[in-house]
């Protein structure tokens, strides 16, 4: 991917999710089709949480990874729907929530997020997040569409 291709996804990113620093947790798409994207998630020591989650022992915070998880859903469904009718997301429910494996500064998160069922404005999804092929998280999200 070209820097001019890789600018332009950066933008359109921003361009679809309400975040920004310190709490835009997507750094990528890598895939997005019908029902299904691929995010990417490059965690740093940097990141502000790391200086007291844990000193000397820094964990990403699972909240944080399904915080990740969600925007990646929000990013799936906003690119399911219209630009006019587009809303702004909203995390109602998570279930199943399981975390597998530590998240540390130098792993690359990436997130998986399907749809599970849709009937607007209620959204349910199936997130997973691996590092490597190791499963680190994994979650049922629910979210609902609101008028910003």
């Amino acid at each position: 991917m070209g820097s001019d291709q890789r600018v332009n996804e950066l933008s359109r990113l921003l361009g679809l999710l309400p975040h920004r620093y310190p709490f835009l947790l997507v750094d990528r798409i890598v895939e997005l089709e019908k029902g299904r994207v691929v995010t990417l998630k490059n965690v740093t020591f940097n990141e502000p949480y790391f200086s007291g989650h844990f000193p000397g022992n820094p964990v990403m915070p699972g909240v944080l990874i399904v915080e990740a998880l969600a925007q990646s859903g929000a990013l799936l469904a906003l690119s399911e729907v219209s630009e006019e009718s587009r809303g702004f997301f909203m995390l109602t429910g998570l279930d199943n929530v399981r975390f597998r494996q530590r998240v540390i500064p130098g792993d690359q998160l990436r997130m998986e997020v399907k749809i599970l069922r849709f009937r607007r404005p209620l959204w349910r999804m199936q997130a997973q997040a691996f590092v490597g092929d190791e499963l680190a998280a994994e979650a049922e999200l629910s979210a609902m569409e609101v008028k910003g």
